[in-house]
């Protein structure tokens, strides 16, 4: 069996690589470049950069990602977090929760009060004012609330309410009730009624409003939080910044919330949260006409049992590969056939019209003459011409005739100067 030589294998095997070779080079001097072609390479540069700084710019944000499955923590406690004002001292008011279970309200935990003014100073007055802008433009023109409040690096639109930089005048007319209440995971109802709550046996509880006179009811209130589960930086809860104000003193406020679990995890945030949608009725108790009720303030929420998963995510980085290849690949074919275009448009304009000098690019150029004199150039004179001399011949030489001899003939033949006409010897002194 024959050995195969290695070095011939392997110069067969280069032979096929570059005959497969899809970027043949162009030698330099079957490169031809133009004005207009350099000035459309120099946009072409710049359109390049300014995409690619844009993609970059895209492709190093983040985006959302939702996905909703069924909420299988059914054993999970709920968080209610609240801080609003009611125009009633706190001495008048109970504030409690009550569920589907009948579980006493005792064991969710108690809100704090403080009492308080009702009126706000003006720059109080322009804080509430503010968050009740933002949440009522979130709330009717930008719907996709979570691009906005979610993302990393998000700020928190609003805060905590300023101190009153004016002292108060007269008696607390208001009161303050804020902190958190953990409930179970099933429907239930918080509310704000006149008189403190009392345990009924064996279930529930009653409000003792029998020594409270007619004219000490007003439950006008300001919502400045009201949420479910642990809080979230920047979201902004759809009662945030709700001002009701009554001058009925039998008057019911009732809030229908909707509540939907939610787990949120980003790179800022990993909290199991809970959005909400709500419904706000109100109306005046009068027995006589047939308004029945209890006047108060109830908030009545139901849970949903779909849980929205919302993940902060980047987007493929081969995504960005790929419209790089294709920006960069396309601008410079688009630009090598705007400027073929062109330069096809210019000729025929050129030549159809005789619009400016045109020569087509196969005429050759002259041929160069070769000078009829020589000079001396260890002298500023000019020689004389030599066609005039006998010995010298300027008959032309056929084609065959070899230079060299005729050359080295020349060179040997010396010149007399009493051959040469005295006309044509250069004056030796007036150098």
């Amino acid at each position: 069996m024959r050995r195969l030589n290695p070095v011939r294998n392997r110069k067969q095997a280069l032979r096929v690589v570059k005959e497969l070779d899809a970027f043949p080079k162009v030698p330099e001097s079957y490169k031809e470049t133009s004005a207009s072609g350099g000035g459309l390479s120099i946009v072409t540069f710049i359109i390049i950069i300014i995409l690619i700084i844009s993609e970059v710019r895209y492709y190093a944000s983040t985006s959302l990602k939702f996905d909703c499955e069924v909420d299988g923590q059914y054993d999970q406690k709920m968080q209610i977090n609240i801080d609003m004002v009611v125009a009633m001292r706190c001495d008048l008011i109970g504030a409690d929760v009550l569920d589907v279970t009948g579980q006493d309200a005792r064991y969710f935990g108690k809100l704090n009060e403080e009492d308080t003014y009702f009126e706000l100073t003006n720059k109080q007055r322009f804080f509430f004012n503010s968050k009740k802008d933002v949440n009522k433009y979130l709330r009717e023109e930008y719907h996709a609330i979570h691009e906005l409040l979610w993302l990393t690096g998000n700020v928190n639109l609003v805060g905590e309410v300023p101190h009153r930089d004016v002292p108060p005048v007269g008696q607390p007319d208001a009161c303050r009730l804020y902190g958190s209440l953990h409930v179970n995971k099933v429907a239930g109802n918080f509310h704000i009624t006149a008189g403190k709550s009392v345990p009924v046996i064996p279930s529930g509880h009653a409000h003792l409003a029998l020594l409270i006179h007619e004219s000490e009811y007003n439950f006008s209130h300001r919502i400045n939080h009201f949420s479910f589960g642990e809080p979230v930086t920047g979201i902004i809860s759809p009662l945030d910044g709700e001002e009701l104000i009554t001058h009925n003193n039998y008057h019911m406020f009732q809030y229908f919330v909707k509540i939907v679990p939610t787990e949120v995890k980003t790179y800022a945030a990993d909290v199991d949260t809970f959005q909400y949608a709500v419904t706000e009725r109100n109306r005046s108790i009068n027995h006589s006409e047939g308004s029945h009720g209890v006047a108060g303030i109830f908030v009545k929420y139901d849970l949903s049992s779909l849980k929205i998963r919302v993940r902060e995510v980047h987007k493929p980085y081969w995504m960005f590969l790929v419209r790089m290849c294709g920006i960069i690949g396309g601008i410079f074919s688009v630009s090598g056939m705007l400027h073929g275009v062109i330069g096809l448009l210019v000729d025929v304009v050129c030549c159809r019209y005789k619009v400016g000098k045109y020569k087509p690019k196969s005429e050759s150029p002259a041929p160069v003459q070769p000078p009829t004199q020589s000079y001396d150039l260890s002298s500023s004179h000019q020689l004389p011409d030599l066609s005039n001399i006998p010995n010298v011949s300027t008959a032309p030489l056929p084609d065959s005739t070899p230079l060299t001899p005729l050359l080295q003939q020349q060179q040997q033949q010396p010149y007399s100067d009493s051959s040469i006409p005295n006309s044509y010897i250069p004056d030796q002194g007036a150098g």
